[in-house]
């Protein structure tokens, strides 16, 4: 199989093949190839084996490229890879395009993938071992002060070295692993074709178009339709979204492509309704001049007036006028910057409401740029549909029942963590209310000419979405849709695998306010997959199906990992503040200048003053622990729920070095 690959550069004439250390140059071409075969073996591979595992530099380089590429979403093959390396300067001194292809020719399987991974890894640890050894025996020779530190420190080494999982990089707190791109294929088609042309023509992740296209959707239907899982458990179908991108991400463009029949059919609305509401306002002030007309002759001196008689008719020809509704100018959305106040008038007037924006000032507002208290009411009670009054309302519209606010804006991160910093925004629940998405951005890697969105594919969307509009606009009450029996058992099955995930040391034992609120959002999300998959028909009447459940599952899975690097950004939950405090002891040598390979729970309790119980130091550990900093045994169970007390935790050999104490200084 060998001759298959390009010879190696000519060696050195002092090259001696039995002193070259270990190393396999198949296994490693052969990983490489399997990696630009398949995305699945570029997991797989990458689950294995560390770009420092290649024994060739040129390998390194090709495969940290392939990674990199990956983890923004990008596609990998050789042509890709090709001009990334090219762009970097890279691409000649891996062999060159042909080289990659080469790679491809000669893998003879993508599916052994992560076996060609072990091969490569299992040489780099007979390599390292052997460097261990000759450090150890050039230190016993030179004499070096400190025996028992370079010791411990060996020691830590050979232990990763022999470990049969090999420990990749840790992900520095505040930053966070690549996350999932979102499952468009889970969309309603009409909606999956819109988001991938979109996506495709303006160069950005698939996730600031879908994310947008389920805010049009709350937009149609946020509290006009309603979704009942069981007798006395409602959920209404609006949407608190946000897509946290950097500047220059063309958001604006694909926030325009997505939410453009939202407005077409606003205006739409509009200006069907101007004559009539002209025509009202006209018989309005005609009623009302009659009544002032009938006051003025009544107000008049002289004694043949019978000013009893005028004021009857006066009153009478004014409560005529009273009777008389001028309709209000139709409205499905709100402006982005608009201030709590004006807001709880217009959801006075209108009920459900849509704050649409491709910037963060809504957040800005939130956060009280203002005032110096935010007002974080009409937020919290126009997500849930919570009966909605304040002083402020004017005197026709004092109050409104099931108020729906649909958000659905595209910020910069940096807005987030503004926003996380109000007073309340955590502590209130306004946080937990969102759905949250952070993709990687594209910028660098942007093709310069795109095919525009196909017209057939931009007209259906719009048809499709206008129709919802305008058929749940009109509708007089709102209208609730049930369940089936099947459905039902998938919500009983996310229920179930939430409460486990909310346990100590789980996933999302720090996000309980958030994951909370999950499944509630899981079944909203599902009722908007329902309406938009017969919005063709009519048939939206019908009961919500499993399968509906299943894609909408998918997708509050998407957003369930970028709400946890959301939050591990923005700092909010105690758990990142702790875990800071955990690293800097753990970088920290004993006294005797050894380093700690492994601790407990109780150790962590021990380490610092803001812990009273192992309780309380769970969340931090398991923070730690999906960062990569520890690794925790699996202990046998002992019948009682949760992570038993005794679990031990394995330190990362990165925080065993001399280096990583001066980092904290």
């Amino acid at each position: 199989m060998s001759s298959a690959f390009p010879s190696p550069p000519p060696p050195d004439p002092s090259y001696d093949t039995e002193t070259v250390p270990p190393n396999d140059q198949d296994a490693e071409r052969a990983a490489l190839g399997a990696m630009l075969l398949s995305r699945d073996a570029i997991t797989a591979v990458t689950a294995v084996v560390a770009v420092d595992d290649y024994y060739r530099p040129a390998h390194a380089t090709i495969h940290a490229a392939i990674t990199a590429m990956h983890s923004a979403g990008l596609p990998v093959d050789p042509i890709t890879v090709a001009a990334r390396l090219r762009d970097e300067g890279a691409l000649q001194r891996v062999g060159g395009a042909s080289y990659l292809h080469t790679l491809v020719q000669a893998t003879p399987t993508a599916a052994n993938g992560s076996y060609y991974a072990e091969i490569v890894v299992d040489v780099a640890r007979q390599r390292r071992l052997i460097e261990t050894g000759t450090r150890l025996i050039a230190h016993g020779r030179s004499g070096t002060q400190g025996t028992e530190r370079i010791a411990a420190e060996a020691t830590a080494e050979l232990a990763t070295i022999h470990t049969t999982e090999r420990w990749p990089a840790p992900i520095p707190l505040g930053t966070h692993a690549a996350l999932p791109i979102f499952p468009v294929p889970a969309l309603t088609p009409w909606i999956a074709e819109h988001v991938a042309a979109v996506a495709e023509f303006t160069q950005t992740p698939p996730d600031l178009a879908a994310t947008m296209a389920l805010a049009a959707l709350s937009t149609a239907a946020g509290g006009r339709v309603h979704v009942e899982i069981r007798p006395g458990w409602r959920e209404q179908s609006n949407l608190y979204l946000v897509c946290a991108m950097p500047p220059a991400s063309r958001k604006s463009d694909v926030f325009a492509a997505m939410t453009e029949p939202v407005y077409d059919v606003e205006r739409q609305l509009q200006e069907e309704s101007r004559a009539r509401i002209i025509e009202a306002e006209t018989a309005k002030e005609a009623a009302l001049a009659e009544a002032e007309g009938l006051m003025a002759r009544a107000r008049k001196p002289g004694d043949g007036v019978d000013r009893t008689a005028l004021v009857a008719e006066a009153s009478a020809a004014k409560l005529l006028a009273e009777e008389i509704h001028v309709p209000p100018r139709p409205r499905l959305t709100v402006s982005g910057d608009i201030t709590p106040e004006p807001l709880a008038q217009q959801l006075a007037i209108h009920r459900c409401l849509a704050a649409l924006s491709p910037e963060g000032d809504l957040f800005d507002i939130i956060a009280g740029r203002y005032s110096a208290k935010p007002n974080l009411g009409v937020f919290l009670q126009a997500h849930k549909g919570e009966r909605l009054q304040t002083d402020r309302i004017t005197r026709e519209q004092p109050s409104v029942d099931k108020p729906a606010l649909t958000i659905g804006i595209t910020p910069q991160p940096a807005v987030l963590q503004d926003l996380a910093g109000a007073p309340g925004a955590r502590d209130r629940g306004l946080l937990a209310r969102f759905l949250y998405a952070l993709p990687a951005s594209n910028l660098g890697y942007r093709r310069t000419r795109t095919a525009p969105v196909p017209e057939a594919v931009a007209r259906l969307y719009h048809s499709r979405l206008s129709g919802l509009l305008n058929t749940l606009y009109a509708l007089p009450e709102p209208v609730t849709v049930p369940l089936t029996a099947q459905a039902d058992r998938v919500v009983e099955a996310l229920q179930d695998k939430l409460e486990v995930a909310l346990r100590p040391e789980q996933p999302l034992s720090h996000l309980l306010d958030w994951a909370g609120k999950l499944v509630g959002h899981t079944v909203r999300v599902a009722l908007l997959l329902h309406l938009a998959d017969r919005a063709a028909d009519d048939r939206w009447g019908q009961p919500v199906e499993e399968e509906t459940l299943a894609r909408a599952a998918q997708i509050s899975d998407y957003y369930t990992q970028h709400a946890l690097a959301v939050f591990d950004l923005i700092a909010s939950d105690p758990a990142t503040d702790a875990a800071q405090t955990i690293l800097e002891w753990l970088r920290r040598p004993r006294t005797d200048g050894t380093w700690r390979t492994s601790i407990k729970r109780r150790d962590a309790v021990a380490a610092s003053r803001r812990f009273r119980t192992v309780a309380q130091v769970g969340p931090t550990l398991t923070l730690l622990e999906s960062h990569g900093y520890l690794r925790a045994d699996t202990p046998a169970r002992t019948g009682r729920a949760g992570q038993p007390s005794s679990a031990t935790y394995h330190v990362h050999p990165s925080l065993q070095t001399v280096s990583s104490v001066s980092t904290t200084r």
